[in-house]
């Protein structure tokens, strides 16, 4: 099993959570973040001419835990339908999972996902 955690352009989030539901993923979790990259901030030009850098981007992260045999597929998914082509589109993260286990039931493994 794999955790992918994606760090996403917020107005990208609709179309992500979209697109994993209609190939089955379902279960996610979302939280709202700040951070940079290459994209290193944006500089905002006020009316008197002073510019003002943000280096630090509000990016949505988005986390899910799937099937070693589903991962491939889960990637092409939250890359496709979160690229714009754009600097700071985000980044994808892989991180293995030893186990899940669902609370309410006791269930282990894969099935607990």
């Amino acid at each position: 099993m794999k955790k992918i955690e994606a760090i996403i352009r917020p107005e990208m989030l609709e179309s992500v959570k979209e697109a994993l539901a209609s190939e089955g993923f379902v279960g996610l979790n979302i939280t709202n973040v700040i951070g940079r990259g290459a994209q290193k901030g944006i500089t905002h030009v006020g009316r008197a001419g002073e510019k003002h850098t943000v280096d630090m981007l509000a990016k949505i992260k988005l986390e899910t835990v799937v099937k070693d045999a589903d991962l491939e597929r889960a990637l092409r998914v939250i890359t496709n339908s979160a690229r714009t082509n754009r600097i700071g589109d985000g980044k994808i993260f892989v991180i293995p999972v030893e186990e899940v286990i669902r609370i309410r039931t006791g269930e282990q493994g894969e099935v607990a996902i």
